[in-house]
């Protein structure tokens, strides 16, 4: 992390205008957001993905073509051109904001030409079981990258870099999953169904020494070219986990730098989350789902959520260093594949949670901060039109506390059904006391020790007017509004 109090933004959803203006708006958007207590990007893939212009990034087809090669029917990404994006991180790291790159190395999609090889059709539910005999298949294996020949690397794909995929040209509509003959799916992944190396497209073997030296050598490449800080890992649990320590402990040696890096293991089990961080031994960050999950249900309750457990089964909780803590994001936001909504009433509660304690590094989602207008297909395959609030201005204010008052002990009183809070004493470089006090049911209010004495504190939220004044052992009496979050500072 860049700083003690440091938070990152995922600066990107899933619904962004696909006109290649993206990179350049963080340009021009970085020295507000370094203003406002930002100190980290998380920017979207960078790279050309099987949807040319199009495509959000995770159907990763050339991780060497950042926007700059004729490929899948456009030079530029989704975001704009090469030079765009190395103009963008440049411009904010001058305004001291960190950049992490998100990576994709589970699969690639989108191949060039066809290939046949031999494989067994498996069980979507039990990858472990062939449903039936070794098939010739015929397959999109081979990535020739036309447009970009062998600029920065002369490697071309093949069948034998993959173990799976999930088509058949064959047979035409077909998505069975093939593994294929001779190779055997990676077994350091998530046991879901049965085992869950298999995600989508044309699953990487990370075990063939070429796939990994090539995968090291762009780790080289994109820190020469790019100059990021770090790293967001797509989709962990379904990659070899060894192989992470691996990459990450050559890229990091390479760079001589921290690199800090966070991993998407999208799970809400505890045991899963502490298993990746046992194999990997706590170099990889994590995205701290079950909170998210804590949050969506909370949300849900209509003020029947007893919010003592907010934190229970976190790795907020329980592994608080390793924490990368969000709200939502763009899986989670609606019409995404792992919808899982935290209502728009309790977003401020949930920001307050990650941006205002000792624990765990805070993500701010782009959609919860300048708001989104988009339309889709559901699940049930209707249209919808979906308005996503902004939270900026309360947001700001919890990054303006998070900045000045957000330091020294912690005392918690999660000791109410609906009404929690805690209070922050302050160190020496900042003396100032704060309280946060919330409630997902009726208005509440709590007595807390900040510490200070016949103190003045205002709640920065503008929810109350009227001052809190300490008695002359540090104790007040701190309110909020129902369904509402108070920031008491000190004068």
């Amino acid at each position: 992390m860049a700083d003690l109090n440091g938070v990152m933004m995922q600066y990107f959803h899933w619904y962004i205008p696909a006109d290649g203006t993206f990179w350049e708006q963080v340009k021009h958007q970085a020295n507000d957001l370094a203003k406002a207590g930002i100190t980290a990007l998380w920017l979207p893939p960078a790279y050309k993905a099987s949807g040319g212009g199009f495509d959000v990034g995770y159907g990763a087809y050339d991780l060497f073509d950042l926007g700059e090669f004729d490929q899948k029917g456009s030079v530029r990404t989704k975001y704009g051109t090469r030079d765009q994006l190395l103009a963008a991180i440049k411009t904010a790291q001058a305004a001291g904001i960190q950049i992490y790159a998100d990576c994709v190395f589970n699969h690639k999609n989108g191949g060039d030409e066809e290939e046949e090889v031999d494989a067994y059709p498996v069980s979507s539910d039990n990858r472990n079981y062939n449903t039936g005999g070794v098939e010739r298949i015929k397959i999109w294996t081979h990535f020739t990258f036309p447009g970009r020949g062998e600029k920065y690397s002369s490697m071309k794909w093949h069948w034998w870099h993959f173990d799976s995929v999930n088509h058949n040209m064959y047979k035409q509509g077909d998505s069975t999953v093939y593994r294929f003959k001779d190779k055997q799916f990676e077994t350091q992944v998530d046991p879901r169904h049965g085992n869950y190396d298999f995600l989508m497209a044309c699953d990487l073997d990370t075990s063939v020494d070429q796939v990994q030296g090539e995968l090291k050598y762009w780790g080289e490449w994109f820190l020469d070219t790019t100059g990021v800080d770090g790293f967001r890992l797509d989709a962990v649990k379904h990659v070899r986990a060894s192989f992470f320590k691996e990459w990450l402990g050559h890229v990091r040696h390479y760079a001589q730098k921290e690199l800090f890096t966070v991993g998407e293991y999208w799970s809400e089990d505890m045991g899963s989350l502490d298993w990746f961080i046992r194999e990997t031994s706590g170099q990889i960050s994590l995205f701290d789902v079950p909170l998210h999950y804590n949050f969506h249900r909370a949300s849900r309750s209509g003020g029947h959520y007893d919010m003592r457990r907010i934190l229970d089964g976190t790795l907020m909780q329980k592994q608080p260093t390793l924490a990368v803590t969000f709200v939502d994001n763009h899986d989670s936001q609606p019409l995404q594949a792992l919808e899982s909504v935290v209502e728009s009433w309790f977003k401020p509660l949930a920001y307050a949670l990650i941006l205002l304690r000792r624990e765990g590094y805070p993500c701010v989602f782009y959609a919860d901060y300048y708001g989104a207008d988009y339309r889709d297909r559901g699940r049930d395959g209707n249209e919808y039109g979906i308005h996503l609030t902004s939270h900026r201005w309360l947001i700001d204010k919890f990054l303006f506390a998070r900045k000045n008052y957000a330091y020294g002990d912690q005392y918690d009183y999660f000791d109410h059904f609906n009404t929690i809070g805690w209070t922050r004493l302050g160190n020496k470089s900042y003396p100032k006391a704060m309280a946060v006090i919330m409630s997902d049911g009726p208005a509440g209010h709590k007595w807390m020790e900040v510490g200070k004495p016949n103190a003045t504190f205002r709640d920065i939220t503008e929810h109350i007017k009227e001052p809190v004044q300490t008695n002359e052992w540090g104790w007040g009496e701190f309110r909020c509004k129902g369904g509402s979050v108070s920031v008491w500072v000190q004068d």
